[in-house]
């Protein structure tokens, strides 16, 4: 597992990018944008400069881990000559089929192909390659560099070797491996997004604002940040894929997503990438600003 390839340069792909290069493995960072590129590198260069001020690495283990990338925006490229493709694109299931119709296509015989998917089926994501044994999921959580915790997906077909690889492969990166079910939203995910999803119904249903509904869990359910909070920070685009995928695969009303969430997507406020969501990020990134229509 020396040489590992990354397809997504986005919050996702830089995080997990920076991860196994500063821990020793050379890192493909596969995007179609340039521009992409440049901004997942400009961000891994700021988490590591943060590192630094923390005291946790010196200057020439950021020179190492930058080092240990290199960039491409051609799969055919970056893909071939890998132990370890992981992809960490759009939360969408035909880009992800398309993608390891690819990987598969490019990569060898012995090669694990990996997705860092929230939500989506393993097993479906498998049937479309020629090594259905290979494919795992690697859900890191967000921020990469700082989350412990990976949920390792086995599909259908995945084999015991590759279950143990990857398991070990991220105790060695520090993390937290642990093994769950392919079922839609695994773990995390299918308690996470209802919590969020109530929050918002809270919201649109006028119990309270924004703002009061994020003290009430960070203060009295000792919450780091609130639901609301949490979901700019996700993305909402990214909530409103995972609710879809758990309600068209459990059928249950449970999983609908909101009213109030469907709608801020379609009108672009996506939370943080966009610069607002449930809170303002205009003039502010720490979401001090509420948005004028939630006051």
């Amino acid at each position: 597992m020396k040489n590992i390839a990354v397809i997504g340069a986005g919050t996702m792909g830089n995080g997990i990018a920076h991860v196994f290069a500063q821990n020793g493995h050379h890192v493909h960072l596969i995007d179609i944008s340039q521009e992409a590129i440049d901004r997942g590198i400009s961000t891994i260069t700021r988490n590591l400069d943060r590192m630094i001020s923390k005291g946790k690495i010196d200057e020439s283990a950021k020179a190492t881990t930058l080092k240990n990338i290199i960039t491409y925006t051609e799969l055919s490229k970056g893909i071939p000559n890998t132990d370890l493709v992981v992809e960490a694109a759009t939360e969408q299931l035909n880009i992800k089929l398309g993608l390891f119709k690819e990987m598969d296509a490019l990569s060898g015989p012995g090669t694990i192909l990996a997705t860092n998917t929230s939500s989506i089926s393993i097993t479906e994501i498998a049937a479309v390659t020629e090594k259905p044994d290979k494919v795992i999921g690697m859900h890191f959580m967000n921020p990469v560099p700082i989350m412990g915790l990976v949920e390792i997906i086995r599909g259908y077909n995945t084999s015991d070797e590759t279950t143990n690889t990857i398991m070990d492969l991220s105790i060695k990166l520090g993390k937290t491996p642990t093994k769950v079910n392919d079922y839609p939203g695994f773990v995390a995910n299918r308690i996470l997004m209802p919590m969020i999803n109530e929050a918002i119904e809270t919201l649109y249903h006028g119990v309270a604002g924004v703002t009061e509904i994020d003290t009430v869990m960070k203060l009295g359910m000792a919450h780091p940040m609130g639901p609301l909070q949490l979901a700019d920070f996700i993305g909402l685009d990214v909530c409103l894929s995972i609710l879809n995928v758990m309600y068209d695969g459990f059928k249950n009303p449970k999983y609908a997503p909101c009213p109030l969430l469907a709608n801020m997507v379609m009108a672009k406020k996506l939370g943080i990438k966009s610069g607002e969501g449930f809170y303002d990020y205009s003039k502010s990134k720490k979401a001090e600003t509420v948005s004028s229509q939630f006051k």
